[in-house]
């Protein structure tokens, strides 16, 4: 999300006008192939693990499928990256805020539940990360079984701060406004 308004504007059927100088590019389809690069001709020609990347850039196979699948239903992403991603800085942990897991220590109750929107914080600079709310969930992470819903707010960027689910599917509605969400395979 950005401090800025954004328009939008839908421009040849794919494209979207944000502002004015992001321009997104819709992809539409499931099942296809795509390609996109952040320079020209980074892209290599004709093959996807050259020993000699251009841009001196490192190639890398992310799999989404399991290694026993049929070549034709294999899932995969090549990523073309400045680094290997094992080259890292150590990770640190961002305090978790009111995200939550603990399950067991919260009353079940068989009544209907409704919630209103949080208020939109004022005066104060509040994240996507340290505006989740955890509402109700249930299971455990260290069983890899469960739900959880939760509800967000924020009000300015992430800086210098990256958010990682390993397992989890997150559906990200926003309430109003734009959320601009960059991800390791682009813009969404």
């Amino acid at each position: 999300m950005t401090d800025r308004k954004r328009k939008q504007e839908p421009v040849d059927g794919h494209t979207v006008k944000r502002g004015d100088k992001d321009d997104l590019k819709y992809m539409s389809g499931f099942g296809n192939d795509f390609e996109t690069e952040g320079l020209p001709g980074a892209l290599p020609e004709g093959q996807n693990n050259p020993q000699k990347c251009p841009y001196g850039l490192y190639a890398e196979q992310l799999s989404g499928s399991a290694f026993t699948c049929p070549r034709e239903t294999n899932k995969r992403v090549w990523l073309y990256r400045i680094q290997p991603s094992v080259k890292h800085e150590p990770y640190q942990e961002a305090p978790s805020g009111y995200h939550s897991n603990a399950f067991e220590n919260i009353p079940v109750t068989p009544q209907q539940l409704r919630w209103a929107p949080f208020d939109i914080p004022a005066g104060t600079n509040v994240d996507f990360l340290e505006g989740v709310h955890t509402l109700m969930g249930a299971g455990d992470p260290c069983t890899r079984y469960g739900a959880a819903v939760h509800i967000y707010t924020c009000n300015t960027n992430m800086k210098n701060k990256a958010f990682y689910n390993a397992d989890g599917d997150w559906l990200i509605v926003p309430q109003q406004g734009v959320l601009h969400v960059t991800t390791e395979q682009g813009v969404l």
